[in-house]
């Protein structure tokens, strides 16, 4: 069997298992610990605090810290209300094809480093190679920040880190953060025929959205000269808005769902202050001078530091040599890589299939980028053997 056939086998069995992230990824971990350690790799899995999530972290060659990092989170997300031309969990070749849930965000690239394991395990190493396989990555990278926490406490410092998110195995030198919000508002309720006696939460999460508006647009004029993103600017987006039970009934609870996708670290303290201010200085005030208990909660479901782009970086150098390109690029998605690189290491996005397919019913790896993948890795194989 070649190392494409062996690829192909392995991803349709990481498909059948359904790592949604509001579901356990364990039996996919225990699957991916057992062939790693087949080929010879130190394993160590970190359980979360529920108990049912963990990421596993598996070394092949000499000592602990340095070397590089292969890393690919686990979870998928839903496939709820999509209308899939196959089961979303077994595995479909056509077209040179492969369809499947997470076939390209990311088992693909799970299962090309599972694949080029054994031929890693073969070469005498220089430094070692670390596969760094995380939960939860769509709700908040939850499993790389543990996992990055994890390795600081134990100063186990890579030099290096390749993120094998979908490029079509572009090499990714940047991309912008990512910050997830919940706005949680709680007012009091009354009878529609008397506004003024209740306290309208769902009235003070459409003020607060529209301070987000007006926040979205003057984004645009921070936008840094020669800004390589797309769109160069910070941007916010309202995911939701829910509230209220009756056309008659003064809604006493209300939600907006929020994210902001920062260029830089002071546009997103910016945003932050300007929305607390409006809360601070206007809402409360307003919801509290009719009833005292008002409240407007912020709930963080992630703050995810973007990958910023370097002047020097090791690994931009490696995978720009290993892929045959002439430059890196910038994305506007988000990745782990930014957690990566605060522990000072040189970080790159790069891996197979397209960003386009990622999340979408019939989700797809091309065959020709499953290959590609498996050759950048035997020739990181070459360049890391003494």
């Amino acid at each position: 069997m070649d190392d494409l056939d062996r690829a192909r086998d392995i991803l349709g069995t990481l498909f059948a298992f359904p790592t949604v992230s509001h579901d356990s990824n364990l039996d996919l971990i225990a699957h991916l610990a057992e062939r790693l350690g087949e080929a010879g790799a130190r394993i160590e899995i970190q359980a979360d605090e529920s108990g049912g999530k963990a990421n596993l972290f598996a070394t092949i060659g000499e000592g602990d810290t340095g070397g590089l990092v292969l890393s690919g989170h686990t979870d998928v997300v839903p496939v709820a209300e999509q209308s899939w031309s196959s089961d979303p969990f077994v595995m479909q070749e056509r077209d040179g094809r492969l369809f499947g849930r997470g076939s390209c965000d990311m088992k693909g690239f799970i299962a090309a480093c599972v694949a080029m394991a054994p031929l890693l395990a073969s070469r005498r190493l220089r430094k070692p190679v670390h596969f760094a396989f995380t939960h939860d990555e769509e709700v908040g990278c939850l499993g790389a920040q543990r996992l990055v926490g994890l390795l600081e406490r134990k100063g186990l410092r890579p030099d290096l880190v390749v993120i094998g998110e979908p490029t079509q195995m572009k090499v990714i030198e940047g991309h912008k953060g990512c910050c997830e919000y919940s706005a949680h508002f709680t007012g009091l309720e009354g009878h529609g025929s008397a506004p003024d006696r209740g306290v309208n939460a769902v009235e003070a999460a459409v003020s607060y959205v529209h301070r987000l508006m007006e926040l979205k647009e003057a984004l645009k004029a921070r936008a840094p000269a020669g800004g390589r993103f797309d769109p160069p600017w910070t941007t916010i987006n309202t995911g939701a808005l829910s509230g209220g039970t009756a056309h008659n009934v003064i809604p006493g609870r209300a939600r907006v769902d929020w994210e902001m996708r920062p260029v830089s670290q002071a546009d997103a303290d910016w945003v932050r202050a300007q929305i607390t201010d409006h809360v601070e200085a206007r809402l409360l005030p307003a919801m509290r001078a009719v009833h005292p208990e008002a409240t407007i909660r912020t709930e963080i479901i992630g703050e995810v530091a973007g990958l910023e782009p370097m002047e020097e970086n090791a690994a931009r150098e490696l995978m720009l040599g290993l892929t045959g390109q002439n430059g890196a690029e910038l994305v506007a998605f988000g990745t782990e890589a930014g957690l990566f690189q605060s522990l000072g290491a040189d970080v790159v996005v790069c891996g197979p299939g397209a960003i386009a397919q990622a999340h979408r019913p019939d989700e797809y790896l091309e065959t020709a980028q499953l290959a590609a993948c498996l050759e950048m890795l035997r020739g990181l194989a070459g360049r890391l053997a003494a």
